[in-house]
């Protein structure tokens, strides 16, 4: 999958004068780059994010609106490779357990305060807190941080938690075991420090305009719910002198095919394109349609709790609905934007990735519909006793369109009566999160770049094992794979855990297929994770 942009990458051109008055030295914008006269950077989101708390936030859009108001310890570049953010430096201890950062001077937070290690202390402490009750807060217990598990759990305080500051501009952290992808995970948004004196002056009221002190490249400055937020720049942020759009507006427009018309009539810089129509609009628009593999994974999951639906309890249904999905057809006909199937969870692209062989990915879809139909009509499903799926997804066009058409294909195939629910996506998480669903729509975006950011959620104790699967085995091989040589070789065996056992029933891999104005420049297409920062971008005149 490639991008039709003319404009990949901009060279890191050297002084500009920017539209009469300002001088940028050291800008990544070219030197005969004619900048637009506004410099805004408007795009669209489907629903309201939960939160926008660093230690709180769990979605995708709640995490890029974060990375342009706060600042963790590495950023990463056009490429997704790591590059300082308020971290210069790091060493590491001959036993790789001990981490000790080095943190730049001149960092400041958007009162003029200093940055210090103390910030990312306080941050990441209350983000394992149980008092802050974060949905986020296994992520810290990823990082194999010290004494992480005990804290969450609420078996030690979180002063316990391995993460000390020994003066303003050096943080160490300690981990409990070796866990060779540890720096990349410093990119996360849970990661990112908050400032203690302000979340304690104003309690949860902290994230709103006015109260808010950030540290990124932006600053917020308007928000209303379920509408818009708006971003303009932090001038006390360290680089600011190199950073160019002036504000940054997320607008909430629940409507894919409304977000398209708005983005055509110059409403938005960027927008989704709607299931189905990226071959005419890359045809129509070359230079603003874009499909770049993303990393994420698209799946159904089932409610494998004890006081969950009897029949998905058995795994020869969870195999036989798997088998009867016909992903090409997902993929090429209502999708048809780049995506790939998806016969195992870990997405195809992730970096040291060696997919193993699933024997469903090499039948045809003939014999993948037999085998489904031998297999439900073994588990005691007919037309004498047809099954029934209760299937809920969050409200979005597309997400209606994969599950219309799933519902017939095991209509067609197996007989199966499907009846589809959506819902609002704060109503959804809860959903998910608290058990109350047959079957429900996924999707994962990986924290980092590793197998273990997907198949880590098989695990048991996951704040995101929705399904509540449990298979000791994939316990075991998963704690392997951290210190393992070779981790790719449990990743393998989880996924064909999973392939038998069918907890999830993987659909495809996503690739980012967006509507993205010309004028807009420096786009991070090369990022597998699609982590985009408003500071590196900006806006030439129109041609």
């Amino acid at each position: 999958m490639t991008l039709t942009r003319r404009h990949l990458m901009a060279s890191t051109a050297a002084v500009l004068v920017l539209t009469g008055t300002a001088t940028l030295a050291e800008s990544h914008i070219p030197a005969d780059a004619t900048l637009a006269a506004e410099q805004t950077f408007v795009y669209r989101v489907g629903d309201e994010s939960p939160s926008i708390d660093p230690g709180k936030v769990e979605d995708t859009d709640g995490s890029d609106m974060v990375r342009q108001l706060f600042e963790g310890l590495y950023n990463q570049d056009a490429d997704g490779n790591l590059i300082p953010g308020v971290a210069t430096d790091y060493t590491v201890s001959d036993d790789n357990l001990t981490y000790t950062f080095t943190l730049r001077d001149n960092a400041k937070w958007s009162n003029g305060t200093p940055v210090t290690a103390g910030d990312f202390e306080y941050a990441w402490k209350r983000a394992a807190s149980p008092a802050l009750a974060s949905p986020y807060s296994w992520y810290i217990e990823l990082m194999s941080i010290e004494n992480a598990s005990a804290v969450i759990a609420g078996e030690m305080e979180p002063d316990a938690l391995g993460v000390t500051a020994v003066d303003d501009t050096t943080l160490q952290v300690t981990l409990s075991e070796p866990l060779p992808y540890f720096p990349q995970m410093l990119t996360h948004s849970t990661t990112f420090p908050v400032l203690q004196s302000n979340v304690e002056e104003f309690g949860d009221d902290w994230v709103q305009p006015g109260n808010m002190v950030s540290n990124g490249a932006y600053v917020l400055t308007e928000f209303v719910p379920q509408e818009r937020a708006v971003m303009s720049r932090n001038t006390e942020y360290w680089d600011n002198a190199n950073t160019t759009l002036e504000t940054v507006t997320r607008l909430v427009v629940a409507d894919e095919n409304v977000g398209l018309t708005r983005y055509l009539a110059g409403e938005l810089d960027r927008t989704d394109v709607p299931a189905g129509q990226y071959p005419r609009l890359s045809q129509e628009y070359p230079d603003q349609a874009m499909s770049v593999p993303l990393s994420c994974s698209y799946y159904y999951m089932f409610n494998l709790r004890d006081n969950g639906p009897e029949e998905f309890q058995d795994p020869v249904v969870r195999q036989a609905l798997s088998l009867a999905v016909d992903r090409d057809i997902i993929v090429d006909a209502v999708l048809a934007g780049g995506q790939k199937p998806a016969y195992n969870f870990t997405h195809w692209a992730t970096a040291g990735f060696e997919a193993p062989e699933i024997a469903m990915a090499n039948m045809t879809q003939e014999e993948r519909n037999a085998q489904a139909q031998e297999l439900l009509a073994s588990a005691g499903y007919g037309a004498d006793n047809p099954l029934t799926v209760d299937l809920v997804y969050n409200t979005n066009e597309s997400h209606r369109a994969v599950a219309v058409a799933i519902s017939q294909m095991w209509k067609q195939t197996l007989g199966v009566e499907t009846t589809l629910a959506n819902q609002e996506w704060q109503t959804f998480l809860d959903a998910r999160g608290s058990g109350d669903f047959d079957v429900a729509r996924g999707g994962w975006c990986a924290d980092y770049n590793e197998a273990s950011t997907f198949l880590d959620l098989m695990q048991s104790g996951s704040g995101y094992n929705d399904s509540k699967y449990v298979n000791e085995e994939v316990d075991a091989l998963l704690a392997n794979a951290k210190t393992s040589d070779n981790p790719n070789a449990d990743y393998a065996a989880v996924e064909k855990i999973i392939a038998t056992d069918m907890p999830i029933i993987p659909i495809y891999h996503y690739a980012a297929v967006k509507m993205l104005n010309d004028q807009i420049e420096n786009w991070p297409v090369n990022n597998f994770q699609q982590n985009w920062y408003a500071k590196d971008l900006y806006k030439v005149a129109a041609e």
